[in-house]
């Protein structure tokens, strides 16, 4: 058996059973992206990073390698092994991992076993199993699987995909952000590598689950800021589709609660009742003002107008009517246009349409 393939099934048990994993890389390396389960236990401090690596540019490898023991020494040393021992006894099933499995690495496993600790590390380090999660993304054996779950805004798609967590991987939840221009969630987005890393990780645990299909709700290729990687992008766009169907007031009621009744009690509860309505009034306006350009200067004035008039009542007399007016104009003058065009380009792609029972009824009827 090749090297390669081990390295693959060993990846594979790590991310299938959300191995708990020490980081050694710097601070700096680990902000960029990680895995879910790794905590970053560094060896080296950013800076002492950078001293071994201008010392490995100037004067070679056996240099830098001397400069890395003499920075982290003595007191340091144990510190960080003392660390290392700590997690270990919370964690006797973890794994080490550096950049590549190499030398930051080795060393570690080596100062564990002087502790008569005998911990493993995974060979080919991040850069190999970030490899393995990409290549996993890019799979052709997804195409066939994938089966997009469509809808107008406030259709209920999310409940529908939160409902069978057998079949679907929730886009929106991996990204932090439901996928709108009033999307944004309060706590932040995770970066471009580390929602590639968790979207591929929940790929390998529905694979694992071997269910009929994989659901996935209808996104453009941005969620916020995070983006779907172009291969499993394109295997979406060829994808069979079911589109939900719900009455218009239905809609408007669920949207009502998503951006007006959840979003101003987070805020509120994260920042007090004064500052928390401030800042949700900012996050109201912003999201207005992130789609200014394509609802037109007029229209976009006319909603905001609307808005504030809404929020002024609901401050006044805790009275949320008034933002179903704008909500209504938002639906009608820009998303459900928007919709609809789109999915005139899909109409062969559609194999079924009907309310959430009946979706989640034809969906049953398919797994028989």
């Amino acid at each position: 058996m090749s090297q390669s393939v081990v390295a693959a099934a060993v990846y594979r048990e790590i991310f299938l059973n959300d191995r708990p994993l020490i980081d050694l890389r710097a601070p700096v390396e680990f902000a960029k992206g990680a895995f879910p389960s790794s905590n970053n236990l560094p060896l080296m401090t950013d800076d002492e990073r950078q001293q071994v690596g201008t010392c490995y540019q100037h004067h070679g490898p056996s240099a830098a390698l001397a400069l890395g023991h003499q920075l982290v020494n003595g007191a340091t040393k144990a510190a960080r092994v003392e660390t290392w021992l700590q997690f270990y006894q919370q964690h006797p099933d973890l794994y080490l991992y550096c950049f590549r499995g190499g030398m930051r690495s080795q060393i570690s496993q080596g100062w564990l076993r002087e502790a008569d600790v005998d911990i493993p590390y995974v060979a080919g380090g991040y850069k190999g199993m970030r490899q393995f999660l990409l290549q996993t993304l890019e799979a052709p054996q997804l195409a066939p699987q994938m089966l997009i779950l469509s809808g107008t805004t406030g259709s209920g798609k999310t409940d529908v995909i939160q409902q069978r967590p057998q079949e679907a991987v929730d886009l929106e939840e991996t990204a932090n952000h439901r996928g709108s221009s009033f999307g944004k969630e309060l706590t932040p987005q995770p970066t471009q590598i580390n929602f590639e890393n968790q979207l591929a990780i929940a790929i390998l645990k529905h694979q694992q689950r071997q269910p009929s299909c994989l659901l996935l709700e209808d996104e453009s290729h941005l969620i916020g800021h995070c983006f779907i990687p172009t291969p499993f992008f394109n295997n979406m766009q060829a994808a069979n589709m079911v589109v939900l169907e719900a009455p218009w007031q239905q809609r408007l009621q669920r949207l009502l609660e998503q951006y007006v009744h959840k979003m101003c009690r987070q805020f509120c509860q994260r920042d007090g009742d004064e500052a928390g309505f401030t800042a949700f009034t900012q996050y109201l306006y912003q999201s207005i003002n992130g789609i200014r350009k394509r609802l037109g200067l007029q229209q976009a004035g006319e909603l905001q107008a609307l808005m504030t008039q809404a929020l002024q009542e609901q401050q006044q007399r805790n009275n949320t009517a008034l933002h179903l007016e704008w909500i209504a104009l938002l639906l009608t003058r820009y998303y459900d246009p928007m919709y609809e065009y789109q999915l005139q380009q899909k109409a062969e792609r559609i194999l079924f349409r009907g309310d959430q029972a009946a979706i989640n009824q034809w969906l049953d009827e398919r797994q028989i």
